[in-house]
């Protein structure tokens, strides 16, 4: 009787080696391996079917990963974004990072262009003619613009006169912001100064009108 070929299951056996259980370090290693190849963030219930492990184990296995990867200093890390989980270059390298993507990379969007997502990201759902309202300018090319490049799409229609269309932003806004809900963006209060600074520069600008 001849012996298996190398890598073949046990006669009368119908188990997939890719199957089987992979127990201790085999199951960081089969994350590890399936966020590799991802193009997009990876959902913690696709992979605890994958690894057909419990989602709270799959959730356990990541944090201890990214855990590693922040204490062994690496140049990566692994985030959870989008609701799912991604490798990600290590903030600490960003500006080499950044002279790669944009050596003869796409053009960065212009201030306009973030002015626009900025409003679109904290109001949405909202309608072109509300976000042109708030900036005080059309945006109707900026928001075509904005839904091209795949971050602000169509959610809806408002129930008002003429129904127009909602938009909010997309899955690929939050990978590039590196958030893993619109809930995660900073709030507003952080950019907007206190009301002693506020009411110092209307002093300063009454001084200087001669009011």
């Amino acid at each position: 009787m001849s012996a298996p070929e190398p890598g073949s299951t046990p006669e009368g056996s119908d188990e997939d080696p890719a199957e089987r259980p992979a127990g201790g370090r085999g199951e960081s290693a089969a994350i590890e391996a399936v966020l590799t190849v991802a193009t997009e963030p990876v959902p913690p219930g696709l992979l605890a079917e994958l690894l057909e492990l419990p989602v709270e184990r799959v959730e356990q296995l990541c944090r201890e990963l990214a855990a590693g990867y922040e204490a062994d200093g690496r140049g990566f890390g692994l985030a959870r974004v989008a609701g799912g989980y991604r490798f990600q270059s290590s903030e600490a390298y960003a500006a080499y990072v950044e002279r790669f993507v944009l050596d003869g990379g796409p053009q960065k969007l212009s201030p306009a262009a973030l002015e626009t997502l900025a409003v679109v990201a904290y109001k949405q759902p909202i309608s072109r003619s509300q976000v042109s309202a708030i900036r005080g300018v059309n945006v109707e090319s900026v928001m075509r613009m904005l839904v091209a490049r795949g971050y602000v799409q169509a959610v809806g229609r408002d129930e008002g006169p003429g129904q127009p269309i909602l938009f909010g932003t997309t899955s690929m806004f939050l990978e590039r912001l590196g958030l893993d809900s619109i809930e995660d963006l900073p709030p507003l209060v952080a950019f907007v100064p206190p009301a002693s600074t506020v009411e110092m520069l209307e002093n300063v600008l009454r001084s200087e009108l001669g009011e």
